[in-house]
């Protein structure tokens, strides 16, 4: 057989995926959204890497053990992140592939394409200063807050977990506000994996690149702007696909960082179901919420070059592997062998780990603490209107989310 040319993505396997006497266990629908840990418990039992399906038709294997997550997230050798072998078996109409298809970005790339756009992105994202950053992040939660403070009841997701980023990130990109809600709708459709996920992800597409063509002929004070000039070169589909991956990345797991430290605040006992002289600080919630419900419970999409074994399961070529960062996050400590990573922020793996590790982890982090502590501040009676039990999770396989986060407080007197 004549190997694949060099970058080329390996051929997809004649049977897809290794025999195996477990039933792929779904990642989707309202039992998985229900019970994510339970799943990963049944999961533990098949080893290291157990069989999931995060689609009708689409499995995969998923990787729950902790140290095997950092070995394959560092293991550049052996997998590839290039999804073009296994994405040519998957129908085009996949509610996953929005998520898990090939784009010319540096979430599906290797090698000196990887560096390129990499640098790229990490170019772009530095320009966002951590004291502007933080000024957008506060006006826009005071707006937020604004519109519903008077009445004594909201909704925190819906009316200010999922704005807030979207509002930071429109601005810094130079998103004229008429385009705000399609992008809002496209992040949210793609990443749910439902059946209006590609439809969803086109319109995202669209809203950015008619803001590319225009920053090509009128250059703004904008982050579209720079990369546009960036050293990199990009053409206007690889801008396109960069600043889509950064704003999807970006928006909706720092609307489930912030959604998800809420909830962990408002239903610790110690605050007696209430915010009002309460101990957890913004930042120790959002510790604990990257370690067990991380906003991105399974991503890591990987891809074996070749037939090999991993931690003694055999992988054929071109196969999907994923990461559970919330399954390896969860596993107890002792299983974890290198001792430098199970203390402070390194030791989880919410952020990923590796060259693929996630470029916003800091902007991301800011945005988290500085919503958390502006409504903590101005609503300091907040308590959940329903039961933790009662709450609805966000469907689909790659995220973990509160759809809605109903809650009551004392009114702001909104007159002078």
């Amino acid at each position: 057989m004549t190997p694949p040319a060099p970058g080329a993505p390996a051929s997809p396997p004649a049977s897809g995926t290794v025999p195996s006497p477990y039933e792929p266990l779904a990642l989707y629908g309202p039992d998985f959204a229900a019970d994510p840990h339970g799943h990963y418990r049944r999961l533990r039992a098949q080893g290291p890497l157990g069989r999931v399906r995060i689609a009708p038709g689409v499995d995969a294997l998923l990787v729950t053990d902790y140290q095997a997550a950092v070995d394959l997230l560092r293991d550049t050798d052996t997998f590839s992140k290039d999804p073009r072998a296994w994405q040519a078996g998957i129908p085009e109409d996949s509610p996953v592939l929005p998520v898990l298809g090939y784009r010319p970005t540096a979430l599906f790339s290797d090698g000196a394409v990887h560096t390129r756009y990499r640098e790229a992105v990490n170019d772009t994202l530095a320009l966002l200063e951590a004291h502007l950053l933080r000024a957008y992040a506060a006006q826009a939660a005071q707006q937020f807050i604004a519109t519903f403070s008077a009445t004594g009841t909201g909704d925190l997701i819906a009316q200010y977990a999922r704005l807030l980023p979207l509002r930071v990130f429109s601005a810094c990109f130079g998103v004229a506000p008429r385009d705000s809600e399609r992008l809002l709708h496209g992040v949210a459709g793609m990443m749910d994996s439902a059946a209006n996920a590609a439809a969803a992800y086109a319109d995202l597409v669209a809203v950015v690149a008619g803001l590319v063509a225009e920053r090509r002929v009128r250059p703004g004070r904008d982050l579209t702007t720079y990369l546009l000039a960036h050293p990199a070169g990009l053409d206007d589909d690889e801008a396109v696909r960069q600043i889509t991956l950064i704003i999807s990345a970006g928006h909706d797991p720092t609307t489930n960082l912030i959604g998800n430290a809420l909830l962990r605040m408002l239903s610790d006992t110690g605050y007696g179901g209430s915010l009002h002289g309460g101990a957890m600080t913004a930042r120790e919630a959002i510790d604990e919420v990257l370690w067990r419900d991380p906003p991105l419970a399974n991503m890591g999409a990987h891809y074996p070059r070749h037939d090999t074994e991993f931690h003694g399961v055999p992988l054929r070529a071109g196969q999907l592997v994923l990461v559970s960062f919330a399954a390896a996050n969860t596993q107890s400590l002792p299983a974890v062998s290198d001792p430098a990573v199970r203390s402070g922020d390194g030791a989880h793996l919410a952020w990923s780990a590796g060259p693929h590790r996630c470029p916003a982890k800091q902007p991301a982090l800011l945005m988290a603490m500085t919503a958390i502590e502006q409504i903590t501040s101005q609503l300091c009676d907040l308590e959940l209107a329903v039961d933790p039990s009662e709450l609805i999770w966000r469907p689909g396989p790659f995220h973990r989310a509160p759809a809605h986060l109903p809650v009551r407080f004392t009114p702001l007197d909104t007159h002078p």
